[in-house]
This record gives C-alpha cells, sequence and structure tokens, in this order.
C-alpha cells in the first residue's frame, strides 16, 4: 500500500526531503558498516518479560535473527502489503519482530502489552492483520492465549499467532530459533523485494474524540523525516547508547528512538513497561548517553536526589520529553545539577514535529515553554524547519491567525504528516481531518511568542483526550463503556491533575437507583477487557452533568466543578 499520493511523494524526493533509504536498507547498511559492532542490549528484566534470556546482539547477529523471523513468517503464507499485528514489551524480540514484517514488505501494527481482546479486536478486523506476534505471558496476561481468541469471529482476517516465550498455548506457533542455512537464506533472498519509501511501513493507533482509535498508516519516507529531526536535535552519532523507555507504538518510541538508532548506528538499549530500578541500573550499566523521559518523571527525581544519588548518570548528554508542558524549572534544574540538556518535543502519530533542542533555544526557560515557529524569518538547525509549513487558525472562525498571543489551532504539511486516518482494507484514507491547503488540523491550540513572532507557546487541546503517563486515552470510549452499568444513569469521564503521571481517569458519574462504588465501576469495565490504563481511578457523584445546547458534556465546567 502506498500511502501518499504519487505526485507528492515525487515533489519530497526532489527536494531532499525523503532519501531512497527504507528502514531494511538502513540495517543493511549498519550490518555492511560494523558488523561485529554491538547494535542492542535486552533489558536485565528480559527473561520476567518474556520468558527469554536477555542478549546483546551485534549487527551482523541481529540481522540473522531477522532473517530467521523473516522466512519463517513468509513459509506462513505472509506476503508484502499484509498487515501484521505485534504486541511485545521493548526487547530484542520486538526490534527481531518489527524488523522481520519489515523486511519482507508487510505492514507492521503495534499494541501495547496492556491492550485486551475488546481493543485488538476492532484493531485487527480494520487493518485485515493476518497474524498476531506475541509472547506466551506478559505478567499475569496470557497474551499469546488472547491473541489466540482473535481467530473467528473476533477477527476473520488473523490466520495465526506466534508466541515468544515458553510454553506457548496450544494453537500458537513457536517462536523459531534455528538459524537458516545457506541455501535456505539464498531461498530468502529470492523471495524478498526492493521497498519504495512511499509504502506503508506501520499502522499505529490514536484516539480522538471518537470513541474508537483512528488508524494512523505511516511509510518510510514519513518516519525517517521525523527520525532526522530528533537525531540533530539530540545530536545522536555512531557513539552513543539510546535508551528507549517508550513503547514502540507510537511517535515517541519509534521515531525518536528507535529509528534514529538505525540512521546513526548507535547502540540500542530498549525498556518498557516502565520499571524504575531496572530503568536506573540500565542508565548506569550500560553508560547510556541519549534517552527519553515523561515530564513527571524528572519531575520525581529532581525531588527525590535521594534516588539518583546512588546511581552514575554521568555519561547521560541530554534527555528528551514531552507528552505534557515542561515546567522552566524543571529544565534549568536537570542543567545546573546534572549538566544534562532537556529536549522539549511536541509530536504525535499524525506527524507533528516541533523540536526544542539547546541549539536552537539555549536558554532553559524559553525552551520549556517554546517551540521554534517554523513560520517565522528565523533560521533553525533542524531541518524539519526548512521542511514543514505551519499555520494557526482561529478555531472558532478557521480565520489565520499571524499575530501574537492570539490562540489557534495548528495546521501543519509536510514530509513528517501522514496522508491521512484508514478506515478499512482497500478504502481510500479518510483525509477529511486536512483543510483545503493540504495541512493537518491537529486539534491543538498554539499562540505565537517571542520579540520576532519566532516562537509558538502550546496554550492547550481542542481534542477531548486524557493523557496518562504520555498516553492518550478517549474518554468516549470509556464513557460509552460505563453506560451499560446498571448504577450509572449518566457520565462524564475527564482528566484530573496528578503529579506523577500528568494526569489519571476521573468519572463523574449520576448514579441510578444506587452509588456505584469506584471498586464496582473498575470491575465491571475488568470484565469487558478494557486496558488497564483506561480505567478510571477517581470517582465523583453529581445530580447532572453540564451541557451544551446540542448535548455536548462541557468538560471545563467539569473540571472546574471539582476543584
Amino acid at each position: 500500500m502506498r500511502c501518499h499520493r504519487e505526485g507528492r511523494a515525487r515533489d519530497f524526493r526532489a527536494r531532499g526531503w525523503w532519501s531512497a533509504e527504507t528502514i531494511d536498507r538502513l540495517v543493511k547498511e549498519r550490518v555492511s558498516a560494523d558488523p561485529e559492532g554491538l547494535a542492542l542490549v535486552d533489558p536485565p528484566n528480559t527473561t520476567a518479560l518474556v520468558g527469554r534470556d536477555p542478549v546483546r546482539w551485534t549487527w551482523n547477529r541481529l540481522d540473522e535473527r531477522v532473517d530467521v523471523l523473516a522466512a519463517f513468517l513468509l513459509a506462513r503464507g505472509v506476503r508484502a502489503g499484509d498487515v501484521v499485528a505485534v504486541q511485545l514489551p521493548n526487547c530484542s524480540a520486538l526490534v527481531q519482530a518489527f524488523l522481520a514484517i519489515v523486511r519482507i514488505g508487510a505492514v507492521v501494527t503495534p499494541f501495547p502489552v496492556s491492550y485486551r481482546e475488546h481493543e485488538m479486536g476492532p484493531m485487527c478486523r480494520r487493518t485485515g492483520a493476518v497474524a498476531v506476534v506475541t509472547a506466551t505471558r506478559y505478567g499475569e496476561h496470557e497474551l499469546a492465549g488472547a491473541a489466540l481468541g482473535l481467530i473467528g469471529a473476533a477477527a476473520p482476517s488473523v490466520r495465526f499467532v506466534v508466541a515468544r516465550g515458553d510454553d506457548e498455548p496450544a494453537g500458537a506457533l513457536a517462536w523459531p530459533e534455528a538459524p537458516l542455512s545457506e541455501v535456505e537464506k539464498s531461498a530468502l533472498d529470492v523471495q524478498l523485494t526492493e521497498a519504495d519509501v512511499n509504502d506503508c511501513v506501520t499502522i499505529c493507533w490514536t484516539s480522538g474524540t471518537e470513541a474508537e482509535p483512528k488508524a494512523v498508516p505511516r511509510c518510510h519516507g514519513d518516519w525517517l523525516a521525523t527520525a532526522r529531526g530528533c537525531v540533530q536535535a539530540a545530536g545522536i552519532t555512531r557513539d552513543d547508547v539510546l535508551l528507549s523507555p517508550f513503547p514502540m507504538t507510537n511517535m515517541a518510541g519509534i521515531g525518536g528512538m528507535f529509528l534514529p538508532w538505525l540512521l546513526t548506528g548507535a547502540v540500542f538499549v530498549p525498556h518498557h513497561p516502565f520499571d524504575l530500578p531496572v530503568f536506573l541500573g540500565q542508565l548506569a550499566a550500560e553508560r547510556v548517553t541519549y534517552t527519553l523521559a515523561p515530564p513527571a518523571l524528572l519531575t520525581m527525581l529532581l525531588h527525590n536526589e535521594n534516588i539518583l544519588s546512588g546511581v552514575d548518570v554521568s555519561s547521560v548528554r541530554k534527555i528528551g520529553s514531552g507528552s505534557a508542558p515542561l515546567s522552566p524549572w524543571l529544565v534549568r534544574t536537570w542543567a545546573e545539577r546534572y549538566g544534562i540538556d532537556i529536549i522539549n518535543f511536541f509530536g504525535s502519530n499524525e506527524g507533528t514535529a516541533l523540536l526544542s533542542g539547546p541549539v536552537d533555544i539555549p536558554d532553559p526557560d524559553q525552551r520549556a515553554s517554546y517551540f521554534p515557529n517554523y513560520a517565522s524569518d528565523v533560521t533553525w538547525s533542524t531541518p524539519v524547519a526548512g521542511w514543514t509549513s505551519v499555520r494557526l487558525h482561529d478555531p472558532v472562525t478557521g480565520e489565520h491567525v499571524t499575530e501574537p498571543g492570539r490562540p489557534g489551532e495548528l495546521h501543519i504539511a509536510g514530509p513528517t504528516v501522514f496522508a491521512g486516518y484508514l478506515t478499512a482494507v482497500g478504502e481510500p484514507l479518510d483525509t477529511s481531518s486536512f483543510d483545503e491547503d493540504g495541512h493537518f488540523r491537529t486539534g491543538d491550540v498554539f499562540e505565537i511568542a517571542g520579540e520576532r513572532g519566532e516562537f509558538l507557546r502550546y496554550v492547550d487541546r481542542t481534542k477531548d483526550l486524557v493523557i496518562r503517563g504520555g498516553v492518550n486515552i478517549s474518554p468516549a470510549e470509556v464513557e460509552g463503556l460505563l453506560a451499560g452499568h446498571p448504577d450509572v444513569a449518566d457520565v462524564g469521564v475527564i482528566g484530573v491533575p496528578d503529579d506523577v503521571m500528568g494526569e489519571r481517569v476521573c468519572a463523574v458519574v449520576v448514579p441510578g437507583a444506587r452509588k456505584p462504588s469506584l471498586d464496582e465501576l473498575v470491575a465491571y469495565l475488568r470484565e469487558k477487557q478494557v486496558a488497564a490504563f483506561k480505567l478510571p481511578e477517581r470517582l465523583e457523584y453529581t445530580d447532572a452533568l453540564p451541557r451544551n445546547p446540542v448535548g455536548k458534556i462541557l468538560k471545563r465546567k467539569l473540571r472546574e466543578s471539582l476543584g
């Protein structure tokens, strides 16, 4: 599947915004340049995560393991253009699976390990996924067993499940381990075809005001243009060691860490789900030079110096952060106390790519509050600035906003931006979120700032999301499920501020005949196989929800009522 119209893709190539490189070609380049160089280091808790011992792979070894899984998938009928679902924690198995699927020209649709049948079934149906690559279990959750439950009515397109770990359930295929013979390797090479930079490579997922998540197809060109901006902002080179604690399901994990690793040939140290002692141990043991962390974690560590007192973080040069506004105190204190520069990222699966690094914005207070306004006459170091068109539009009138201090919705276009949402296999992409000039309407509100209008300041979001620990949650989805509880007459779901997670999910309920407890509502949702991060953590009661004339819940008033 080609993502963009050929004319647009051709224009991106002609301008040099896209190169001819694809993800698999990058792997081959790294193998050729440094076959015995260290490529990947598993987290020390890999055995607990997927039931296999942690590994340290050279580029050559990584390439061999990718070939093994690629041949395995091809032998079971997976072909170029097919979609394969992947549900694995951050470890060598996930990297191997991602690259093997890409090598054969198939498309990766990655799922968080917290997803259950409730989320996975519709996603597999929407994408027509032909297989699920997963782990036998994760913690108490039987991932492979849940994936097998999709085969049939839940997701008719799914033909088989591959499980990494021990004691895979009946019906699941064991993860291939035997190396390929020279004959098998030659046969594999014959079956592989060269991908085009415009070929779809992932279908990630995002939530908006709708109850169902949106499918975001992205091609090699989209992703690598984004990754080049991240490489420049962090100054990543072949000598770096990258600790990646965000799941490889979204912009941060894929565009911010995984692909910069392939672009530079650095060392990749995966980590996730997040475990603070393991994370800090990896920082010190692997001499990590660059990592990502949400603002809540960075704030917590600054407030608890004793946590870092016994950890050697002297190798760390920079930390990327985002998903929530940064405080000037946070950015300034990390620089003053530890000599570590914080990079402020604002991104989305759709391709928004605003980057505030120390080269372009050296003042920590400004870097925390502002992003470069690519539309200004200032020359920015990031290549994304020259590729990207940004505009602000009044969210009510649609009028183009050019004066400082007036909020406007961010519209964005360029080689990092996706082509449209996937609605169904074989159907044209949904481009209704783009304006008449081809700019994506992000739903995020900014205002122009700075003496020369050189900055953008984030104001708010128009989309009705709860952002918990950097993960987007659709309130409408949770509201729709809770509405089915017999003791819920009406319900609104909002995010409430939290020092650790940024926001937590709060359900505001109009009770029916009796008041349901929080435990009862959570148990009700668990029965419906809802992911744990979506479950309400606070419950409030009200006599009636504030609504506008057309019946939409006024979330701002709801938040204000809670104080």
